[in-house]
């Protein structure tokens, strides 16, 4: 407060500097940290960018952002040290991860610039994107945000399209959830889904997985839009080679399963149901009933080419149980395996616990897409704090 001053407080060095050092004699990294602004820029004593960078030093290595940001532009600029830009990446980075925004600005012109690093706009946009999402304006996000959980739907809309106008990844994806949900009266019903279709383009555009899922849900069913099962495959690759979303990986099994959009190969189907249950636990129930099942199809096509042409041509599960015969199957297996597992949890009951071991290693929580086979769960809107 002494170091910048206030309305209410009057700026003093000296002051600023007893502080300082008190708190850096008892190793808080904020005195450390104050100390070294002190003698980088003379603040109640004379410059002296080696004192400086020993006290950032000190600051940085206790995790302190300020410390390590005032390390990294000591490295960038040469200041008591020769310029080293390798040095100045490292603590920047550091600053970054902790959200500073001029840390975001610094990386940002390093990338665009190619200095210290192998030139790249594609990074150096995404970094000042996250310079500009930092800005005051994040507080209309919020104000929209608490319209929705109000349940005024109209206003939260009208909000979130004013910042997804600005290119607001966040605001895209949640007028394009809010439209989803047919909740809001300020679109006809026809316009619905044409708009939630471009804000839902807009969002993956910018790399947002759901979004670009969502992309493939609409072209597969059909809204907003004409049925185009090409063009859904193509959006499910998208996010199954550069999000690896599960979800992704198990509709591009379930379109090569049926030939929608791409040729139908069984084997295919079964390595993206494979690929689905290796990116995410939550996937291998559903992938168990989609094997199964593939595997029924594929004795049935295997009992076929034995020559048991007469046996099989018998066997007319369309018309026996209905053209969606595969979904009923599905849910008798789910439940007879939900009934198993209810089952297999009393026994377990019953039996008195056993002790834990000594050493019981933890595993560390993953984070989990949801398989797209079951009914999509909805997407809520994201408050501004996921995003940063």
């Amino acid at each position: 407060m002494y170091s910048d001053g206030s309305e209410y407080l009057s700026q003093n060095n000296e002051t600023a500097l007893q502080y300082f050092k008190k708190a850096s004699d008892l190793g808080n990294p904020v005195g450390q940290s104050g100390l070294g602004m002190a003698y980088l820029y003379g603040r109640g004593v004379p410059v002296n960018y080696e004192l400086a960078l020993k006290y950032f030093q000190k600051a940085a290595e206790q995790g302190w952002v300020d410390g390590q940001l005032q390390l990294g532009t000591m490295y960038y600029n040469g200041i008591g040290v020769k310029r080293d830009y390798k040095q100045a990446l490292k603590f920047f980075n550091l600053a970054s991860q902790a959200g500073h925004i001029l840390a975001f600005y610094n990386l940002a012109q390093m990338h665009a610039t190619g200095t210290g690093v192998m030139r790249s706009c594609h990074t150096a946009v995404e970094l000042f994107k996250n310079v500009c999402e930092r800005g005051r304006w994040s507080e209309r996000l919020m104000a929209a945000y608490r319209s929705f959980k109000d349940g005024d739907m109209d206003g939260s809309l009208v909000q979130y399209l004013l910042l997804a106008e600005q290119g607001y990844e966040v605001a895209q994806s949640n007028v394009a959830f809010i439209l989803d949900q047919t909740e809001a009266r300020i679109f006809n019903e026809n316009e619905t889904y044409p708009r939630a279709l471009l804000h839902w383009t807009r969002a993956a555009a910018q790399g947002y997985t759901v979004a670009r899922i969502k992309l493939g849900d609409y072209h597969f069913y059909g809204y907003g839009t004409d049925v185009d099962y090409e063009t859904a495959v193509i959006h499910y690759r998208l996010a199954s080679e550069q999000q690896h979303s599960a979800q992704a990986m198990f509709n591009l099994g379930y379109m090569h399963e049926k030939g929608l959009g791409i040729k139908q190969d069984i084997h295919l189907a079964k390595r993206f149901y494979d690929m689905a249950a290796e990116a995410s636990p939550d996937a291998q129930v559903p992938v168990f009933l989609a094997l199964f099942k593939l595997g029924l199809v594929y004795t049935l096509q295997y009992m076929h080419n034995l020559n048991m042409t007469e046996l099989v041509s018998q066997v007319d599960l369309d018309q026996l149980l209905g053209p969606e015969w595969d979904l009923y199957l599905m849910t008798v297996i789910a439940l007879l395996l939900g009934t198993v597992i209810a089952y297999r949890q009393r026994q377990h009951q019953a039996v008195p616990p056993r002790p834990p071991p000594l050493l019981a290693p933890a595993r560390p929580p993953q984070e989990q897409p949801q398989p797209e086979d079951q009914v999509q769960p909805e997407v809520p809107p994201q408050a501004e704090e996921e995003q940063q």
